[in-house]
Formats: structure tokens, C-alpha cells, sequence
């Protein structure tokens, strides 16, 4: 079994990701797994040398202690263009010049964003400001997440053709996870309930890409700031940095994670037997 602890570079850790990383550390632990550490700053725009840092640094304060050498993906440059190969060969691939503003009318049931196709017949070559996108045939995804139980996606229906590099030319957050997890071969993602959606065309994406065989699935609630609203790194809420200065201490804070997910700890299809000593 090999999981992974993925945080992105954008801001300091909060108490969510000590949630996740008690679910995350706990299950390897249970299973006699392991666990990589990997940090996601594919969003080179917002990713910051002095987060990492400091989220580093937390992880190690509170005794969260990966088995497997950190990578980044900003170190991955090469396997994500040898993928991108892959998608190409097979004919899936297709240059996209729609802005942002163009997709947004376009919505799927769920309300997300659903790219309708525009450039999908237009041959354009690759040019700066120019996106790529991978085709999604239409497909009916099934899955079985352990906590959320049996899932059904339809990724062509919910956001059309995948975007997987961006205007700027940066790595999407849906490609570059997905490749790492088949390259690494994960064999667990345990997360939160915002990624649930992402699921089926990562698993997807995955199969154009060789995977045959899914890691299994894990999505668990999040802390909430408010019924519908979640916690974030760039707001700086329940920053474990401000928690440290307050005076907490490791023991603390981890209980406070604990606490604040009671109910899902309960909750009889996920096993409740957490490690004193997270790492």
C-alpha cells in the first residue's frame, strides 16, 4: 500500500490538512503502508518557496514523517511531457484558445464549469496564450469510494474535454495528479469531499494514459468555516503557524483535528484506530 500526503505551496498548513494527514498517516500506518510526500505546485503563479517551507517545517513539528522521498512537481517537467505524448499519439490532444470567459455560460448539472467543444475541430497550432486540452470520449465512470460508497460519473457530461496545460503553460491540477499517481504508482487516495467530482476523469484520464486498475478512493468531509464555505490556506485560516505562536503544541492541535471530525472518526465505514504517534 502506498498513499500520499499532497499539499499545494500556497499557503501556510491548516488544521484541514492535519485532518487529512491523520486520515492519510492512520490508514498507512494501520495497513502497514507507506507514504510520500509530494507538493503540488503545478500553480507556479501562486506557489511561493516560503510555503513550502514552512509547511515542511509543521509537518515535522507535529510528527507526520513521510517513507518516501519528497518530490515536487515543478521537478517533473520531463514525465509529464512524455504522458502528454502519450495522449498525443492516440490522436486525443487538441489546442484550445477559449478564455475563461467563453466556457463560463456553459454549466453542468452539478453547476461546474463544462468546456462545450469549441476548439475541438479547429487544428490550431500551439501558440503562447494557447491552452491543450485531452479529448474525454463519452464514458460512464463506476467507481467505489470506502466512505461515499458506489459512484457514477460521467466526465464528458460534467466538464467536457479536460484541460490539462493552461494558458501560462502550466500543468492542470487534474493531469498532473493524475500522472503522478499512475507514475508513482499510489495505490490509495484518501482526500477531501471538494475532489469527489475530480474522481471519474482522473480515473479516466488515467486509463488513456495505461492505468487500467484505479487506486481505491477515500473522500472524507471537510472543516468547514461555515456551512458552505471551507477552509483556506490563503485566508489564513486555522493557520498552524498562528496556533504554534498562540502557544500549541503538537498533542493539541492534532486532538483539535480529531475533535473537529468526530463524527466522521465514528462513522462505522472508516476505522477509528489512529496511531498515538502519527508518524
Amino acid at each position: 500500500m502506498l498513499t500520499r500526503f499532497a499539499p499545494a505551496p500556497t499557503g501556510h498548513l491548516h488544521i484541514g490538512h492535519v485532518v487529512n494527514a491523520l486520515q492519510v498517516w492512520g490508514t498507512a500506518r494501520r495497513n502497514g503502508g507507506r507514504v510520500l510526500l509530494r507538493i503540488e505546485d503545478h500553480d507556479r503563479q501562486r506557489s511561493r518557496p516560503e510555503f513550502e517551507a514552512s509547511i515542511l517545517e509543521d509537518l515535522a513539528w507535529l510528527g507526520f514523517t513521510p517513507d518516501e522521498p519528497m518530490v515536487r512537481q515543478s521537478d517533473r517537467e520531463a514525465i509529464y511531457q512524455t504522458s502528454l505524448q502519450r495522449l498525443r499519439d492516440q490522436g486525443l490532444v487538441y489546442v484550445c484558445e477559449c478564455p475563461r470567459r467563453v466556457v463560463q455560460p456553459f454549466r453542468a448539472a452539478n453547476g461546474e464549469l463544462r468546456y462545450p467543444g469549441t476548439c475541438a475541430d479547429k487544428a490550431l497550432s500551439e501558440a503562447p496564450g494557447r491552452a491543450l486540452r485531452v479529448r474525454l470520449p463519452p464514458a460512464e465512470i463506476r467507481f467505489d469510494d470506502v466512505l461515499q460508497g458506489p459512484q457514477v460519473q460521467r466526465p464528458c457530461d460534467q466538464c467536457g474535454d479536460l484541460l490539462i496545460r493552461d494558458r501560462l503553460g502550466f500543468w492542470t491540477y487534474q493531469f498532473a495528479v493524475t500522472v503522478d499517481d499512475l507514475e508513482q504508482h499510489i495505490t490509495h487516495v484518501i482526500r477531501g469531499m471538494d475532489l469527489l467530482a475530480s474522481t471519474g476523469r482522473q480515473i479516466q484520464l488515467a486509463r488513456l494514459l495505461g492505468r487500467d486498475t484505479p487506486p481505491q478512493f477515500l473522500h472524507h468531509p471537510l472543516v468547514m468555516k461555515s456551512p458552505s464555505q471551507k477552509l483556506s490556506k490563503a485566508d489564513r485560516d486555522t493557520s498552524i503557524r498562528d496556533m504554534r505562536a498562540a502557544g500549541a503544541t503538537p498533542q493539541d492541535i492534532i486532538q483539535h483535528a480529531g475533535s473537529s471530525m468526530k463524527d466522521f472518526w465514528n462513522s462505522p465505514r472508516v476505522p477509528t484506530e489512529y496511531p498515538q504517534d502519527a508518524s
